[in-house]
């Protein structure tokens, strides 16, 4: 093998089949499996496994590592982390912390295509995907280092799942086997901008994922200003998608939905949303929208906030307001990153 193979990019069907391919048993997939996820960053370190085949790995795999780069800790316990990949491209992760336990926001690529105007992601271009083994990486990194357990998992942060769709359903297979992270399908979120072809077929996959769509307007025309892919799914096709997903998988859709000062934030957007989702298996998060360098778009008042929420309300749809957390350590998706590549100080 010319190419050495990170261990953490494999299922455990594919780690039974690379085991049988060089001669040894299957049952030794589950022992490599759990070390690999009890954090473990040493082929040496697998003392239940013969030394014989401990060299062999060694010599055509590896086990894959992210490197902290720095933490940043809000004063609300949010832990915002930077790691550095194998190839030296920066990735961000949020650990957030609340009653029910620990919720990890974890990176699908390393920058985005999608080109959402108010969004600090999309600002430095696309790299390229990550592997599953990445995005599992940054939920051992972060379980090693607060030495709790994660229990659910936000695909939320850097990158556009769905445009990552094979690794992306990989990490989530592996995130749910008994034998890796152990976590419910229920417990784990993907965010989308609306890929509709992505979302029929994810609709397929038997993994009742929860599905969170970021919407930011009920107007075609207003969300083609802000999201470049409303050009090709408009809002009619995304939620189309939506109700044939959340009646295969019996799952409630998110609609996010970030207030930006007078542009989406009237009573009549509140009238319109409600008109598009009114009847269906959902919800409305209102986030308050993040400041970012450079930005035309600011955050709406509290005030319109109010008025939009009590709209939806009388108009019988679910709504929260999102919590901001990590406010004061740049928590919002991208911003740290995008501050390291372009060399300028962080605060905090």
């Amino acid at each position: 093998m010319d190419e050495k193979t990170d261990l953490l990019d494999l299922s455990l069907e594919e780690l039974h089949q690379f085991l049988t391919d060089i001669g040894y048993e299957e049952f030794r997939a589950k022992q490599i499996t759990n070390w690999l996820y009890r954090g473990i960053r040493d082929i040496d370190g697998m003392t239940n496994i013969p030394k014989e085949l401990r060299n062999t790995l060694k010599q055509i795999s590896y086990i894959g590592n992210i490197r902290m780069q720095d933490k940043y800790v809000s004063k609300d316990g949010t832990t915002k982390y930077l790691f550095t990949l194998s190839d030296g491209n920066i990735i961000e992760s949020v650990l957030m912390k609340y009653k029910h336990g620990l919720t990890v926001c974890i990176s699908s690529q390393i920058g985005c295509k999608m080109g959402c105007r108010f969004c600090a992601s999309t600002g430095l271009g696309f790299v390229r995907n990550l592997t599953s083994g990445e995005m599992i990486n940054q939920i051992l990194s972060i379980q090693t280092d607060c030495g709790s357990r994660v229990g659910n998992i936000v695909i939320m942060g850097i990158g556009e799942p769905l445009d990552n769709y094979d690794n992306v359903i990989k990490f989530i297979r592996q995130a749910n086997m008994p034998e890796g992270l152990n976590i419910s399908y229920r417990k784990i979120t993907i965010s989308t901008c609306g890929l509709v072809p992505e979302i029929l077929k994810l609709s397929n996959e038997n993994i009742p994922v929860n599905l969170s769509i970021s919407l930011h307007s009920p107007n075609d025309e207003k969300r083609l200003e802000i999201m470049p892919i409303n050009k090709i799914y408009s809002i009619d096709k995304i939620i189309e998608a939506c109700k044939i997903y959340s009646e295969k998988t019996k799952r409630r859709i998110t609609f996010e939905y970030a207030m930006i000062e007078d542009y989406n934030d009237s009573e009549k957007d509140a009238l319109n949303l409600a008109e598009k989702i009114k009847g269906m298996l959902c919800h409305v998060n209102i986030i308050p929208i993040n400041l970012i360098e450079g930005s035309i778009f600011r955050p709406s008042s509290r005030k319109r906030i109010d008025k939009f929420k009590n709209v939806l309300e009388n108009n019988g749809i679910n709504i929260t307001v999102r919590r901001e957390l990590g406010e004061d350590i740049n928590a919002a998706c991208g911003q740290l990153r995008r501050r390291v590549l372009e060399g300028k100080k962080i605060s905090g």
